[in-house]
């Protein structure tokens, strides 16, 4: 694998501390935030990362997931505040997997991430994010040890697979 590109959007840390593990895991790659990274293209491998915030994909990650060249290699990877396996934490990734038409999608990650103590009295003041706001309250431990293993391991598959083209 020629070059490989990590690149995330963090507001609170969760995303990027997934980004680290995911680059730490990697034996020749870049990592840089979004706004730094500039075009995918020249990568053989893109792992994009970002956090899920009001069930969806911060636009910011919208605009360049629609961008991706026809093509290019990559692998997806979000933080949450849902239980892990909850449709609110696939929703995200599953709309990310759609806008990235020109991703080749070799697979997707997502692990709990804690929430702003701001962000979670904004939210529980809305009955209509009342399970949701239970729910993120008990992800302040998160990403612990064991999301950032995953995250690594995960890494570590979709480098393999990009190695044989994608198979």
């Amino acid at each position: 694998m020629k070059s490989i590109l990590v690149t995330y959007f963090s507001r609170t840390g969760n995303t990027r501390a997934v980004a680290e593990a995911i680059h730490g895991a990697l034996r020749t790659a870049e990592i840089r935030p979004l706004r730094e990274a500039g075009s995918p293209e020249g990568y053989d491998l893109v792992f994009l990362g970002f956090p899920v915030e009001m069930h969806s994909i911060p636009f910011p990650v919208e605009e360049v997931l629609r961008a991706f060249p026809a093509g290019t290699l990559g692998a997806l990877f979000s933080t949450h505040g849902s239980l892990q396996g909850h449709r609110l934490s696939q929703e995200a990734l599953e709309y990310a997997a759609v806008l990235s038409s020109g991703f080749k999608l070799l697979g997707t990650f997502h692990c709990r991430g804690r929430l702003s103590v701001r962000a979670l009295e904004e939210l529980g003041k809305s009955s209509e994010h009342e399970e949701w706001t239970g729910m993120a309250a008990s992800a302040a431990t998160h990403p612990d040890a064991a999301d950032l293993e995953e995250a690594r391991a995960f890494a570590r598959r979709i480098e393999m697979l990009a190695a044989h083209g994608g198979y």
